[in-house]
């Protein structure tokens, strides 16, 4: 899941670059307090000057305090002056006081505080909030028993140590833990120790040719899969949370999966390329990185009942969610419950409650929550149309070939990402105005819905900064790569993504009718 890393994900045991005391590992030199002070007190400033300003022709002062908590969020996001739990906080509090006294809706009774406030917990009722966490359990899970390195080590074995096979070996590890972590920060973290010392097993210093290669593949292969597993990423589940409010359809793990396969593979291919040529890794006798892989498979010791439990609850799950309206009528959301009902059980779960609430990152699942009680408000109170008249429709899209529509709105959405340290932020923030924007064009409502969903797609685009994913902080504070070395592979890779989304929005898309 895109959101900020904590303290214990980016725990120690990484050598490399050295953050200042008391900052973690893996985040951006912190700012400072004042630095901090002044950017919240610019964000509550931009708030109060969008709501004293004069309402716009066909917007509703609901629709202007929604606009208002819109750039006091972005703001409070960009800046990072505030933790992002601190900032649903924040929203929340904002938009009771501002939202007291004014309809909601045309003609509508005026809201009191109650009322204002249950407005903007509407997003902690969403189905998706609840998968959001239930999918940050079995995470915890994974890490409890310790699965989730058992499994990165065992494909890192399997593959071997050749520069070539090493870059693969990451891929793939970034897909197995991608169909059962939907956190970026978790699946990372997990992977970084791994990484670090296959390249000290041979040797090399962490800021190696291999360091630098590895570290960048598996932050971006993380990128890449949060777009082609459904639960891999929050992001993904915002911006269904979105559609299905607006369209009325769902989509399945499978559906999303198949939509998204060409994609996927056909990135992990030019990623496995413009690594393996454009960082040029070497290697030395590999005899020393076997043996260090092998040690630590042997530290873990024989697979233990407990992970062989959560073997079988994960592989149910996955089989339930890619049949999902094929062979079964349970949503994702229901499956993932049971599912974490069954690992919380007594003699047949792998943990109980005390020991995993410790762990899920309770802060992410609120300022999901929040997000989706944003984007609501942005459309209940027609802030997001309005919105989307006076950007996106300012550009004559509608006269355009659908191709190219689809190309505007994706370079929109990945340059406004340069911006963006959270994914689920972006979304958040992005998604409800291109729904908003596409019901407008000369479309019908499957294709409406699958420009969003590509839009969602797009979302996850975090390749050429590492600030614009916290899966790439976590890598860069490693010290493995330079800035200019991810920017060149991130370049090279957005460009490839922007070049398949066009070629598949002509092509795949159109064929399996996703437009």
């Amino acid at each position: 899941m895109s959101a900020p890393p904590s303290d214990a994900t980016t725990a120690s045991v990484i050598p490399g670059r050295q953050p200042p005391a008391g900052q973690p590992i893996g985040s951006p030199e912190a700012p400072s307090s004042n630095r901090k002070l002044a950017f919240l007190g610019l964000a509550i400033a931009l708030y109060l000057v969008v709501l004293l300003l004069p309402t716009p022709a066909g917007l509703s002062p609901a629709g202007q305090v929604s606009l208002g908590l819109l750039v006091l969020v972005v703001t409070l996001w960009i800046s990072e002056c505030v933790s992002p739990a601190n900032s649903a906080v924040i929203l929340t509090g904002a938009a009771v006081l501002g939202l007291m006294g004014k309809p909601l809706v045309a003609n509508g009774p005026p809201l009191t505080s109650a009322g204002a406030l249950n407005t903007m917990l509407v997003g902690f009722s969403s189905s998706a909030v609840l998968l959001v966490a239930a999918a940050l359990f079995l995470a915890v899970a994974l890490k409890l028993t310790g699965l989730d390195r058992r499994l990165a080590l065992l494909v890192m074995r399997r593959i071997g140590v050749s520069p070539s096979r090493l870059i693969l070996g990451s891929i793939l590890v970034g897909l197995v833990l991608a169909l059962f972590i939907p956190s970026a920060t978790a699946r990372v973290g997990a992977v970084i120790p791994i990484m670090v010392g296959i390249v000290t097993a041979l040797g090399l210093p962490v800021a190696s040719s291999l360091g630098a290669t590895l570290m960048i593949v598996t932050a971006a292969a993380c990128s890449i899969f949060n777009i082609g597993i459904k639960t891999g990423a929050a992001q993904n589940l915002i911006s269904l949370n979105f559609m299905q409010q607006a369209f009325g359809a769902p989509v399945t793990w499978g559906g999303w999966f198949v939509a998204a396969l060409p994609f996927t593979v056909l990135m992990c291919v030019v990623l496995f390329l413009a690594a393996r040529f454009m960082l040029r890794p070497e290697v030395p006798a590999p005899a020393e990185a076997v043996r260090r892989l092998d040690a630590e498979l042997a530290q873990l010791g024989p697979i233990s009942a407990a992970e062989k439990r959560l073997i079988l609850v994960a592989g149910v799950l996955l089989v339930m969610w890619s049949t999902e309206g094929l062979l079964h009528p349970f949503d994702t959301t229901t499956v993932t419950q049971i599912g974490i009902a069954a690992l919380l059980m007594p003699r047949f779960g792998v943990m109980h409650w005390a020991q995993a609430e410790k762990l899920v990152p309770w802060g992410t699942v609120v300022l999901f929550a929040a997000s989706i009680s944003l984007g609501t408000l942005l459309q209940r109170t027609g802030a997001a149309d309005w919105l989307a008249g006076v950007t996106l429709g300012q550009l004559g899209l509608a006269a355009m070939p659908l191709v190219l529509v689809i190309g505007a709105l994706s370079l929109f959405n990945i340059v406004l990402h340069l911006g963006f340290a959270s994914a689920t932020g972006l979304a958040s923030t992005l998604i409800p105005i291109m729904i908003a924007f596409a019901k407008t064009l000369p479309y019908g409502p499957q294709t409406a819905a699958g420009i969003v969903l590509i839009q969602a797609f797009v979302v996850s685009f975090g390749f050429i900064l590492p600030t614009n994913a916290p899966q790439n902080m976590l890598c860069y504070g490693t010290g493995a790569f330079t800035m200019g070395q991810f920017m060149r592979i991130g370049i090279v890779l957005t460009v490839a993504g922007f070049a398949l989304i066009l070629l598949l929005s002509a092509t795949w898309w159109p064929m399996i009718g996703v437009l």
